[in-house]
């Protein structure tokens, strides 16, 4: 397999500064607005997407996790029963607008398994999308409304995003090419 780093450190600082401005232009008004991170690979993205759009806005944003693990369809295809993360969202989303967040979108599965979990909370006013890399091969109708990095991959190849809240240094995104 041949590994191919997409993004760097500061590639990945640029684009969640870049993307949180614009978040924030589009949003208008950022008290009815929450960040919602899906395990494992966009919870961190939520974590500095929140506290970027914070620092533009002066207000505090609402901000949750989300385990689609039961909704994905999947499920049963997979083999290996998958490890439970934690779902938290601790605010009524009725009448907000949320961010989704996810680290890659591929088919729109994912994505598709995490509107119906966050349906289940209720019934916000509006749901963005927010994918740091785009990976092409979409299966469902599904697009980010913003995105960091696009490309078109092979059905085998893979993502790896290397996020840490300690040392952001070492963040980058890598592409694994089957052969």
């Amino acid at each position: 397999m041949a590994q191919r780093v997409l993004l760097k450190s500061g590639d990945i600082a640029e684009i969640i500064d870049r993307l949180s401005e614009q978040i924030y232009r589009d949003l208008g008004d950022v008290d009815r607005f929450a960040v919602v991170g899906l395990q494992t690979g966009g919870v961190e993205l939520a974590r500095r997407i929140r506290e970027r759009i914070e620092a533009l806005s002066g207000k505090k944003i609402g901000s949750g996790t989300l385990d689609i693990t039961f909704y994905r369809d999947d499920l049963a295809t997979r083999g290996v029963l998958p490890s439970i993360k934690e779902t938290s969202i601790a605010f009524d989303i009725s009448t907000m607008t949320i961010l989704l967040i996810d680290d890659v979108i591929f088919t729109g599965r994912t994505t598709k398994a995490a509107l119906e979990t966050l349906t289940s909370f209720g019934r916000p006013k509006a749901i963005r999308l927010f994918a740091l890399v785009d990976r092409g091969n979409r299966e469902l109708p599904i697009q980010p409304d913003y995105c960091g990095f696009k490309i078109e991959t092979g059905l085998q190849d893979t993502i790896d995003v290397v996020l840490s809240a300690d040392n952001m240094s070492g963040d980058c995104v890598i592409l694994n090419e089957a052969e």
